[in-house]
């Protein structure tokens, strides 16, 4: 079984800033911290950031420039620092991991953005 640590979610007002932080952990080989998705209401999942052992990261357009993701892998984590919010950035946010062959999900993280 996997293990997800998954806390910092909260309510903040537009322009505010949040910090999302995720430990993964179980006895699986191969398993690591990749990163977050996030589900509006009514919405599909959709990426928000990853990033692999080697520190490359990936992020979508929409949050570019306002989110940085960061890793520790000597304790398994990931970390989500979100500014510049914004209403549309309203979401469950939710970190996953994988072993190269599963990926697995943490069960979210609420994360509403109103003033």
């Amino acid at each position: 079984q996997v293990q997800f640590v998954e806390s910092g979610g909260g309510l903040v007002q537009p322009g505010g800033s949040l910090r999302l932080s995720c430990a993964v952990s179980g006895r699986i080989s191969g398993l690591y911290a990749k990163g977050w998705y996030r589900q509006a209401p009514g919405k599909q999942r959709e990426l928000v950031a990853v990033t692999n052992r080697g520190g490359s990261t990936t992020y979508a357009d929409s949050v570019k420039g306002r989110f940085t993701i960061s890793r520790d892998n000597a304790k398994n984590m990931v970390h989500l620092q979100m500014d510049s919010l914004k209403p549309e950035d309203t979401a469950v946010y939710y970190c996953n991991a994988g072993d190269g062959l599963v990926v697995y999900w943490g069960q979210g993280t609420q994360v509403t953005v109103s003033s």
